[in-house]
């Protein structure tokens, strides 16, 4: 594996922060007519690097963590996809497969798949590099996937839609014609994957758009990993929801604790379920049966995909573990079954 650091990197970084330590100065001497038009530059803070996994709590070698890289996979750091109206600088990393894992899943005009990867923790914290989901990153392209794994805005800086507008940015970034070149990539094979709070946004990002599903921030395969799928008061309460689960819920959507849906109508809109249409592409589903989102969300919502016309497909594990903590060699064959089946 080789690692590069490329366009968002300490050079970008530094000459990022002359630039606005340039605005301020003149912002400062008096040409106060330009003040309102400068944006501070930022970027995301993990809330810690020991909080920036699901898996953090635990030294266990389960799930992604039972993954060995393969050598000859690269990987593009901190490449800037989007900078958003409040300042933030969205990055992402690529992970590129080596040759062998590139020449099986390329077309006959030598074109890539892609998987847009979208880390969890809550909504509110997390890192598209911490080591467990870098893990994920070399695992998708070790499948011969260009892997796209996105940071996006946090909790408690910004609350629901901002980040499902980030990944969707992410989505189109690829489909750019300068990434698809630079990256020899299919723009009608683009997947995403995620996991628990990274979950919720694939799977939204799969059902809550319309039309082709090779434009735009359409995707044309999911999976996801113990994503909480319904987030309305209703249904997580029918569910048996944990307090803890209806608190970060309630702090991601920017209710009150305990709001009721009628207060809160972003709860259906940040909910996967809501949109579920025939037009949706193919769903694959991965929960354990005593994780702390309750299965009931994962089994209600393949069955509306299903009754919709969707093909999607559920895998139960056993035990208690929670999103890539599930993601042992037997789910990743799986899940890399249905991801080449759907995208090449």
């Amino acid at each position: 594996m080789t690692s590069t650091r490329t366009a968002g990197g300490p050079r970008r970084r530094a000459r990022r922060i002359l630039v606005a330590a340039a605005a301020a100065l003149v912002a400062v001497v008096g040409v106060a007519a330009l003040s309102g038009f400068h944006r501070e530059l930022r970027e995301i803070d993990p809330r810690g690097a020991d909080a920036a996994s699901e898996l953090s709590g635990t030294i266990a070698q389960v799930g992604i963590r039972t993954f060995d890289a393969p050598s000859g996979i690269r990987v593009d750091e901190d490449l800037e996809y989007a900078v958003q109206d409040d300042g933030t600088v969205l990055t992402l990393d690529i992970c590129r497969p080596s040759a062998a894992a590139a020449a099986f899943a390329a077309d006959d005009e030598g074109l890539l798949p892609a998987v847009v990867s979208i880390h969890g923790g809550s909504w509110a914290r997390g890192d598209k590099a911490n080591a467990d989901w870098r893990n994920v990153c070399l695992w998708l392209a070790s499948e011969g996937f260009v892997a796209a794994s996105v940071n996006y805005r946090l909790v408690p800086d910004v609350h629901f839609p901002a980040a499902i507008d980030d990944v969707a940015l992410a989505v189109e970034w690829l489909r750019d014609p300068e990434q698809l070149e630079r990256f020899d990539l299919d723009p009608s094979r683009i997947g995403v994957f995620g996991g628990s709070a990274g979950g919720n946004l694939a799977a939204l990002l799969g059902t809550r758009g319309e039309g082709p599903l090779d434009t735009g921030s359409r995707v044309a395969a999911v999976a996801e990993i113990s994503g909480p799928v319904d987030l309305t008061t209703a249904e997580l309460a029918g569910d048996g929801a944990s307090p803890w689960l209806q608190g970060i819920v309630a702090e991601y959507l920017g209710c009150g604790s305990g709001a009721d849906d009628d207060a809160c109508p972003q709860a259906a809109e940040a909910s996967p379920s809501t949109y579920i249409d025939r037009s949706d592409p193919p769903f694959f589903v991965g929960h354990a049966d005593a994780e702390v989102i309750p299965l009931d969300q994962s089994q209600r919502f393949v069955s509306s995909l299903t009754e919709a016309g969707v093909s999607a497909e559920l895998a139960v594990s056993t035990g208690a573990e929670h999103s890539i903590g599930i993601l042992d060699e037997t789910m990743r064959v799986r899940v890399a079954a249905f991801l080449h089946a759907q995208l090449g």
